[in-house]
């Protein structure tokens, strides 16, 4: 198992700086993570350290909340994808969604994937705020709006991912929709057991540690 093509490598802090952001990706390129995962400014930088890499630059949007406007969301995707992101990492509304308004949380997924094509969304559903049947009802929303992966969190809610919120999620898109698991996530056995639970992707800051600590 090649731990490393699993991890984003994620710097996502208010205080990142552009110094901090270059050396994530020449960490990355260490390393040969999969990917980093970083705030949308950062993302012209990125590419620039990335370029000749497969290293994919993943951009952050309504992060970390997911209450800013849907139009702002779609916009601030468009303008990721131009400046060179390869995939984008959305944050749901959650508040519609505990609402009930279902059609407007999917019509903002929808939304964001017709604007960026055929780059990945993956949408984050905080599933720290979420019981069950709501993790579930999130997760087929995002299956239903074209998105590529069900991510479980920002790593600034009240907690961060667990296995049972990947086995909730997993139950209800089987094999459909690609599951990303963050949050918490900082040791190398912790990150083995959500890969054996279907994860295919894992958002980390501690990267480093988890392919070089045994």
């Amino acid at each position: 198992m090649k731990l490393n093509k699993y991890i984003d490598h994620t710097l996502l802090t208010a205080n990142a700086t552009r110094n901090q952001i270059s050396n994530l990706c020449e960490e990355a390129k260490k390393y040969d993570f999969y990917a980093i995962c970083i705030n949308g400014c950062y993302v012209s930088l990125a590419k620039e350290h990335l370029k000749n890499t497969n290293i994919k630059i993943a951009a952050t949007v309504g992060f970390p909340l997911g209450a800013s406007h849907g139009m702002a969301k779609t916009e601030e995707a468009r303008i990721a994808v131009k400046e060179g992101a390869d995939e984008i990492d959305m944050v749901i509304n959650i508040g519609l969604l505990l609402d009930g308004k279902l059609n407007m949380v999917r019509g903002e997924i929808a939304d964001v994937k017709k604007v960026i094509g055929e780059k990945i969304l993956k949408v984050i559903i905080e599933t720290c705020y979420l019981n069950p049947e709501e993790i579930a009802a999130a997760s087929q929303l995002v299956m239903e709006a074209g998105a590529d992966f069900v991510k479980t969190s920002t790593g600034f809610g009240s907690r961060g991912a667990s296995l049972e919120d990947i086995e909730n999620i997993k139950a209800v898109t089987g094999d459909k929709l690609k599951i990303k698991a963050s949050g918490g996530i900082k040791d190398r056995e912790t990150a083995k057991q959500y890969i054996a639970h279907g994860v295919d992707r894992i958002g980390t800051s501690s990267g480093v540690n988890i392919v070089t600590k045994n």
